[in-house]
Parts: C-alpha cells; structure tokens; sequence
C-alpha cells in the first residue's frame, strides 16, 4: 500500500525543514498526543547514505526548538546536534528504509495506547485471545476499521467502505528485535502501526503528507474506541 518514491527534504537551513519539524511536533503535542517527554518524530534529509532529522530523547515535545533536533545515520547514530537518539529511532529507519517514507510520527495518545491494548487482548479475529495464543503469537493482531468518511484522508483510499487493518505488536524494549518483528507487515499497512499499551507509528511520503495521516489515524482511533463504549452501553451490534 505505501511504496513511496518518495522526494528528500533538503537538510540546508533555508529549506526550513527544521522549523517545520518543530511546528508539527509543537501542533502535535497541543492535542494531548505526546505528553511530557513522549513520542519521537523524524523526517529524511538524505538517501545515501540515509539520514534523519530528528527530536532528541528526554525533551518536552512542547518546547522543542529547531537547535535541539539531531541528525542521525542509517545506525543511529548522532552526526549532528547535542541530544541523544532515543532507542525508538531503530524503529523509524526500519520503517522509512521498508516504505520509503519521508517522514515518521510518533505519538502516545490516549486512543493510541488503550486501542493497541485492546486489539492485542482481542487477538486475530477479533475475539478474546486465550494466554497461550498470545504467547504464541505477538505480532499477528490487526485493528480494523471501515465504513467512515474520514479513511478517505489516507493517500490511495478512495471510499468510506475501504478497510484498513492496522497491526499491532507487543510492547519489547529491544528497538531491534521489535523492528524484525514489524518489518514483514510494514509494506501492506496503512501507512501506520500500533504498538500495546504504547502507542502509534504514522509515516508518508513527507512531513505534510504524514501529519495529515496523523490527524486522520487518531481521528480514526478516538471513533473506534468511542463506537465500542457506545455499543457497550446501548448492546446494539455493528456499531465497531
């Protein structure tokens, strides 16, 4: 679904890629999606070898500035900037060197993290997952949405009854291990990952383009968990 042939930001300063990292991480975090010191947000300045522009770890998201963001190659490692790269950026070169992304968002919404819980107790099919299938099998949830208007923001979505399975991995503090697991679902998600009790990854073909899915995924998300209270209260089905 996401294969992106995807432009390159350019990294000199009159490009303006750094105040445009900080404006959307500043919006972002004005939304309640990234509280504190959470969340992390990357954009591509070169191709090869690659490298991203980053916010560094540790730092209020809401009072990141463009002399704070730190330049990253394909290892991790910092080239450019005073910060340190948080261990989630493993999971941002994972995704932009799979899809071709231009650019990856970050958050810990509320919606985000309660939903990943969900789906992941849900299992496959949407049912009650027994403990010994998900031990078995951590990475194979999807949470699945359709019939809303608002997939249509999604590039390459043109109707309301389109479905989109986003999925959904458990929580590991290996970056490393973490990222093997998602790469293989990486190309057929829409444009977006969830991980449990945790949050969720957005990517595009931009920086525009990706905040734009941003909005569109956690307005998707706040639906989602707001349709499955409301068919909880009134027990009508078909409602999620």
């Amino acid at each position: 679904m996401n294969r992106h042939d995807t432009a390159v930001h350019s990294s000199s300063p009159s490009s303006g890629l750094s105040t445009e990292l900080c404006a959307a991480i500043a919006e972002i975090h004005r939304r309640g999606w990234c509280e504190g010191t959470g969340g992390n947000f990357s954009c591509v300045t070169k191709r090869a070898p690659l490298q991203l522009l980053m916010a560094p770890s540790g730092v209020d998201k809401g009072k990141v500035k463009a002399t704070d963001l730190i330049t990253v190659d394909c290892r991790g490692a910092v080239l450019e900037g005073m910060g340190q790269a948080s261990a989630e950026t493993r999971l941002h070169l994972t995704i932009v060197e799979t899809t071709g992304a231009g650019a990856v968002l970050h958050t810990h919404s509320q919606a985000a993290t309660l939903l990943s819980r969900y789906a992941m107790v849900q299992g496959q099919d949407g049912q009650p997952a027994s403990a010994k299938e998900a031990e078995q099998d951590r990475s194979g949830c999807y949470l699945r949405m359709q019939g809303l208007e608002m997939l249509k923001g999604l590039e390459g979505i043109t109707s309301h009854n389109q479905n989109i399975a986003i999925p959904v991995f458990d929580n590991d503090q290996d970056l490393d291990r973490l990222s093997t697991r998602c790469r293989p679902h990486l190309q057929e998600a829409p444009y977006s990952l969830l991980i449990s009790g945790h949050g969720l990854y957005v990517w595009g073909r931009d920086l525009k383009i990706t905040h734009r899915h941003l909005e569109i995924l956690e307005f998707l998300l706040e639906q989602h968990w707001r349709q499955l209270l409301l068919q909880a209260a009134t027990g009508i089905g078909g409602l999620s």
